[in-house]
């Protein structure tokens, strides 16, 4: 498959959504829209056998969501993916890290948009104030034991898949220390 030409459709202060020409191996064409996204940090704030959690109303799903803390830079901010890790812990939970831990890059959705994240653990944890953006105003933390995290994820209450990935990356990473 190649793309043959490109045109912006729409574009806000969040997304770009473009759509590409193509021409598919066997010649034929079609059109392919991807939605172009800024990457994102995902942090797994642990401490004391459990985890920090947010819980914000998503309004594509029209429902409240719990997950773990995530998000991108502000328009014109940028940083390092640690930086971006760090800033977005401090702001949605006002817990600040001794360490994070880098445990992996993934893609969000590779057949709908170019948005990568990556996934940090985050340990010694010191709370502090917190920073919401005015579309975060009703987001709330707490605190949940891992297994009252795997009793929200069995019972569809937790599932923010960019959030059940990185703790399948947690687990991987907890599973290869043990051997």
């Amino acid at each position: 498959m190649r793309t043959t030409g490109t045109r912006e459709v729409y574009r806000n202060p969040w997304l770009r959504l473009r759509e590409d020409a193509i021409e598919l191996d066997d010649g034929s064409p079609g059109v392919y829209s991807v939605v172009e996204r800024p990457h994102f940090g995902l942090v797994i704030a642990a401490e004391r056998d459990g985890f920090w959690l947010v819980e914000q109303f998503r309004h594509p799903l029209g429902r409240r969501s719990w997950e773990f803390p995530q998000g991108t830079w502000p328009a014109g901010g940028t940083g390092t993916a640690e930086e971006l890790a760090r800033a977005e812990l401090a702001e949605e939970t006002g817990l600040r890290a001794a360490r994070l831990s880098h445990l992996g890059h993934l893609d969000l959705a590779p057949g709908l948009t170019t948005q990568e994240f990556d996934v940090w653990l985050a340990e010694g944890l010191t709370p502090g104030p917190t920073a919401r953006e005015a579309t975060e105003a009703d987001m709330r933390s707490a605190f949940v034991t891992e297994a009252e995290l795997r009793a929200m994820v069995r019972d569809d209450r937790f599932t923010d898949g960019p959030s059940l990935a990185a703790y399948s990356l947690l687990l991987l990473t907890r599973a290869e220390a043990q051997e």
